[in-house]
């Protein structure tokens, strides 16, 4: 699921419907505040959003999202004009994973965003299989604590 964050309709139109064209489930916000609603409301895959909103910049949303840690591994893209180099570094001192300069070839937009959310899964399997492996370790731990209590019992 992609949260796609705009607060001009009709970009937040074509944005969506484009996603959802090529299979992405899509959900919309049209400014940071009801992102962060949406966040709390379903699990998101990937957030994409303008850099330039009112009220909360994408910058600002993006540290949002890194602040909690529900949503840290979360993929962050944000979109930015050419002609704001600055924005971009703000983009990326606020967590954003990747900065979309417009304007865009929608075929390398999907692009990026198809690799953004498998590295995710992949982080996400590597934290699963992490936490497997933990519980093994502590189950293991336990059976040789029990087994050397059991020695000392048989040795007395």
């Amino acid at each position: 699921r992609v949260l796609v964050v705009e607060p001009n309709r009709t970009n937040l139109g074509v944005l969506a419907r484009r996603l959802a064209e090529h299979g992405f489930r899509v959900t919309t916000a049209d400014s940071g505040a009801s992102a962060i609603a949406e966040l709390y409301r379903l699990p998101i895959d990937l957030v994409l959003a303008e850099l330039d909103m009112p009220r909360m910049s994408g910058a600002e949303l993006a540290r949002a999202i890194r602040g909690e840690v529900q949503w840290n591994d979360i993929p962050v893209m944000l979109i930015t004009g050419k002609s704001d180099p600055k924005g971009a570094v703000r983009a990326y001192e606020a967590g954003a994973d990747d900065v979309i300069l417009k304007p865009f070839h929608f075929e390398v937009l999907l692009a990026r965003i198809d690799r953004r959310v498998e590295r995710a899964r992949s982080v996400q399997q590597l934290k699963h299989d992490n936490a497997a492996l933990d519980a093994r370790v502590v189950e293991r731990a336990i059976q040789i604590g029990e087994l050397k209590d059991e020695l000392a019992k048989a040795r007395r």
